[in-house]
């Protein structure tokens, strides 16, 4: 229930197509939540400048083949076409509506990114950025990385389960973060907007709850 006194944020994610230099946003999920990740609404937009009026550009997507999926959940009410205009304007009456502190995304700077490049591409830069001005934009990536990713306790989770890098640090991905904090090591994201929204701002609660000095700025 949305109580005025709080504090709320946004996480997004954004599904592309097109190369990581230039992605093309097809699929964007959100969820308004507070800092303990409890939900109060969210969305699942499938941009219909990227999917319907593209079909070229969205079969470059490295989850092309989910097409089909997309076509059933848009057929049953379960996700929604829109241009990038109406969910432009979606996010930002979402942040006026609940007075938003801070939009939240799993390696913040690409979905940054994405939802920049894809507007102005189809704007033809008449547009040229996808989120309200003034609101940070904070990164779970940076903030696991600060806290959870710090500790023993994931350190050596991470060891038993071959999750470390080349240089020997664990490794911080959306996925393996979420499987640490469930202690199931058998989940596998979804890669589609909405539902890794919805474990990525589980993290974001678990990084706000160990109370520490953290970067939250993808640019940090």
């Amino acid at each position: 229930m949305y109580d005025k006194r709080k504090t709320y944020y946004l996480t997004i994610d954004t599904e592309t197509a097109n190369s990581l230099e230039d992605p093309m946003m097809y699929d964007l999920g959100g969820a308004v939540h507070d800092r303990h990740g409890n939900v109060i609404e969210t969305f699942s937009f499938v941009i219909y400048d990227v999917f319907c009026a593209d079909r070229a550009l969205f079969d470059t997507a490295y989850y092309a083949e989910k097409r089909p999926i997309y076509e059933q959940q848009i057929a049953a009410g379960l996700r929604k076409i829109v241009s990038i205009y109406t969910a432009r304007r979606h996010v930002r009456d979402l942040c006026e509506k609940y007075n938003i502190k801070a939009i939240i995304a799993h390696n913040a700077r690409f979905d940054y990114r994405a939802t920049n490049y894809t507007l102005r591409y189809v704007t033809k830069s008449k547009a040229r950025y996808f989120l309200p001005y003034g609101i940070p934009v904070w990164d779970t990536l940076k903030m696991a990385q600060d806290t959870i990713c710090k500790q023993k306790t994931y350190i050596r989770w991470c060891e038993r389960n071959g999750y470390l890098k080349r240089n020997g640090q664990p490794r911080a991905t959306a996925e393996i973060l979420y499987r640490y904090i469930t202690l199931n090591n058998e989940f596998t994201e979804d890669h589609t907007g909405l539902e890794d929204v919805l474990i990525e701002k589980e993290i974001f609660a678990k990084c706000m709850a160990q109370h520490k000095k953290m970067r939250r700025s993808p640019w940090e």
